[in-house]
Formats: C-alpha cells, structure tokens, sequence
C-alpha cells in the first residue's frame, strides 16, 4: 500500500483534540472497575459484563498495536497475529494448568487433568517450568518472538513482501491450528484449557481478581503505546516508514532493509503474545479456536477500521469495532460478519485513513 493509504500524524486543533481524548478514555477506562464496586442500586455502578468485556478488548487494543506496528510503519502486512496473541494465551494457560490441584515434586510434577484422561504417564519435557509465573511470561514473549524472528528471517532474507508474505503468515496460523488440535501435541487439543482456579494465589472467580487483571491489561496498553510510540519517532520509525513506502530506494541507500522489518516483526509478535497472555485468565478458557485465521484478519480490520499508520487509530479501531461486535452479536448474530465486511468496504471508500482520519486536515 502506499504511504497516502497511512493516516498521517494531526496537527495543530487535531493533535490537541487526540491527546484530550485519548487521556479522557484512560481514565474513564480505569474508573470502571471503581464504578463496579458500588452498590447495585446506584446509577453509577458498572456491571461486572462491562469491566470484564472492557478488559478484553483492552487486550484487543494491545494486539492492534503490534499489528500497526508492524503494517502500518513498516508495511508488513500480517495476517498471523493472531497466532502469536494465542501462543501467548497458551503459555500463560499452562501456568494456570499447573496450579490446579497438587504441584507435586519437581521433576515428577502432578499432571494436568486432561493428561490424566489421554493416558499421559509423565509431563512432556516442554511443560516444565510453567509452574513458575515469571517463566511462563517470559515463553509468552519468547516463543512468539521466535516463531517471528524464524519465520522473519526466511521471508525477509528472500524479500518475499506484500501478498505472498500476507499468505505466508495465514498459513502459519492455519498450521498451528491444525497442529493444536491434535491431543497427542500435549495441549488439551479441541477442548484447550479451561477451568483455570488461581493466578499468583489470587483466585480468579472474584472481583478482586477482575480488578487486578483490568488494570494489569490497561498498565499493558499504556506501556505498548510508550513503546511503539518511542520507536516509530525515533530514526529507526522514519527508516521503517521509508521501507514501508519505497523498500528498493532505502536497500540502495545502504540501510540492512532485512534487520530493520526483523526487528519490528519480532517486537510486534512479543507484544501480540503479551496481550494474549492477560487475555486468557479474564476470558478463563485457551483453545485451538484462538489460531483461527478469521481472527488474525479481523484483527487486521481492526487497525484498517481505526487508521493504519496511527498508534491511536489502531486503539480507536479495536475498541469501536469490538464494541460493535458486542453490541451486534448480542442482538442480530447472524448479521455480524456482513456488517464487518460492509463497515470494511465503507471505510476503504470513504474514509481511507480510517476512523483517525477524522481528527486529521484534508491532503491538499
């Protein structure tokens, strides 16, 4: 796509108006699990739907970065992020495996129950160490960012861009799913993981939990934004930019065009798998359904929807499109995926810069 497809940074009113904007939602966001502990009868009170969907979609909000992050900086247009968001579900799901019921002795470790049921007689080597928090965040972003950083380097090495790129990474996470749906992968196959109890000795079926896990995805989000906004200004970002709009002109210049998309796919996949890994214990179940490539395109709506090529459309876009979704699937299911293929088409014609667009001047 070309860089008149990308919402260009606001300025002036618009910039002003964004950031106003954009510091309001933060705190309305973090009110609501503050609202939620007010008597029922109050008017202020928010229900326990509302925080626990809210933080969903604040995960929602962190995976739209990593995908902007990547396609709309530096033009790699993923359609697998979804994959990494559910690698990042699945490492921090085996944690909560482990913490049901006995821990056994380490090196012989009580196994999951639906080991139990497939016959398994020991923990699969790649299971242990998950019964240590820090260790299954650190796999929630290493094994993502490896799978990216491998499949990165084949691709890129070869230059394959644009839309063989797009299928190659559909096809990743079509394969994964495949792959996860076989018991005998050790992962709980059609039926994933579920039935989680507790989380740092914090049982999960409580407000309290909600809470944490809320403020947890929204210190996630303000942290990702930091971050992509620290890159995407700095040299690397205009480098990036540059790649994305004329990647044989920067290669002539003498820039490593290969370790540059590199760098930015492997971050963007550890954030995606982060944002999975504060998913699962507030939605409370990871299966094979998460590798969906429907999702991973959906997701890269999201971001069409919000602005490509602004950190804040791609928020604007996540929470707008799923906030739809909710609202749309609770009364007309049946109508949702041709509204989101008509809400598509509606902005590609008539807002090409996406929801972001509106805060944004005319090109002369």
């Amino acid at each position: 796509m070309s860089a008149s497809l990308a919402a260009p940074a606001p300025g002036g009113f618009g910039r002003i108006t964004l950031r106003l904007v954009l510091i309001g939602a933060v705190l309305l966001l973090a009110l609501l699990p503050v609202l939620n502990r007010l008597p029922m009868d109050s008017a202020l009170h928010v229900s326990d739907f509302i925080v626990s969907i809210t933080g969903k979609w604040i995960t929602y909000a962190v995976l739209a970065l990593a995908i902007d992050l990547a396609w709309g900086y530096a033009g790699i247009l993923s359609l697998g992020h979804g994959a990494f968001f559910a690698l990042g579900g699945y490492a921090i799901g085996m944690h909560l495996m482990r913490l049901i019921g006995p821990r056994g002795v380490y090196g012989h470790p009580t196994l999951p129950d639906f080991m139990v049921f497939l016959g398994y007689q020991e923990l699969p080597w790649y299971w242990l160490g998950f019964d240590h928090f820090p260790f299954a965040v650190f796999m929630a972003m290493a094994v993502p960012g490896s799978l990216a950083l491998v499949v990165g380097f084949l691709a890129f090495r070869s230059r394959i861009t644009g839309v063989y790129l797009s299928i190659i990474t559909q096809a990743l996470t079509y394969a994964l799913m495949l792959a996860f749906f076989r018991n005998d992968m050790g992962f709980g196959g059609n039926n994933g993981f579920t039935d989680f109890k507790e989380l740092l000795g914090m049982p999960l079926n409580t407000s309290s939990a909600r809470s944490t896990l809320f403020y947890a995805s929204l210190i996630l989000l303000l942290g990702a934004l930091w971050l992509c906004t620290i890159v995407t200004r700095s040299k690397l970002g205009r480098v990036l930019v540059a790649i994305r709009d004329a990647e044989s002109r920067v290669r002539f210049l003498g820039y490593n065009v290969t370790n540059h998309k590199l760098f930015v796919f492997v971050l963007s996949a550890m954030i995606a798998g982060l944002a999975g890994a504060l998913y699962v214990p507030q939605v409370g179940i990871i299966n094979p359904g998460e590798f969906s490539p429907g999702n991973s395109i959906e997701a890269v709506i999201w971001v069409a929807v919000g602005g490509r090529g602004s950190l804040v459309g791609a928020l604007l876009g996540a929470f707008s499109v799923n906030a739809l979704k909710t609202w749309l699937t609770t009364v007309a299911p049946d109508l949702w995926l041709f509204a989101l293929g008509g809400l598509f088409v509606a902005v590609t014609l008539f807002l090409p810069r996406g929801l972001i667009g509106l805060f944004s001047k005319a090109p002369k």
